[in-house]
């Protein structure tokens, strides 16, 4: 990700599991107006926070009933799995959280710039599961997600380099 003048970045490490604030680094652009980057630098956590509490409220508490405090109603969705719209999400939660009661998803890696947040993630579906590792690419558009792309592989036994991919 790149700063410019007036775009802030910020991101967060969270601890695995817990939906909290391990520790946050921001960088604010390199403009001289203090006032621009402050702005940009509180739209960028406000648009964290808005992730980090949907994936916890939504996906691992199974709030649906929250979704559209979260979602647009006219979400663009690009999981190929998926129609837009707010419904068809809430549909897709509430049946998988019957099929898989502990799913989870922790959060790892959290980062936004302009108008995008990403979060790396660790999606099990019971605990001892390897699981899966989640990117998810959200744009935030008046205070909800307004679009949604995201990739997913299974965490594998080992890696080439030893270091694992959540």
């Amino acid at each position: 990700m790149t700063s410019t003048a007036s775009t802030a970045t910020a991101s967060t490490d969270t601890t695995a599991g817990t939906g909290t604030t391990a520790g946050t680094g921001t960088t604010a652009g390199t403009g001289t107006t203090a006032g621009a980057d402050t702005t940009a630098t509180a739209g960028t956590a406000a648009a964290r926070g808005l992730v980090q509490d949907y994936l916890e409220k939504v996906w691992n508490q199974g709030r649906t009933d929250l979704a559209d405090r979260y979602l647009a109603a006219d979400l663009l969705q690009h999981n190929p799995n998926l129609a837009d719209g707010l419904a068809p999400l809430t549909a897709f939660v509430d049946g998988l959280r019957v099929q898989l009661p502990e799913l989870r998803f922790e959060l790892r890696r959290l980062a936004a710039e302009g108008d995008l947040v990403f979060a790396h993630s660790h999606f099990t579906a019971a605990p001892g599961d390897p699981g899966r590792a989640v990117i998810d690419v959200f744009r935030i558009a008046d205070g909800r997600i307004a679009e949604h792309w995201d990739l997913n592989e299974a965490v594998p036994e080992s890696t080439a380099s030893g270091r694992p991919i959540v």
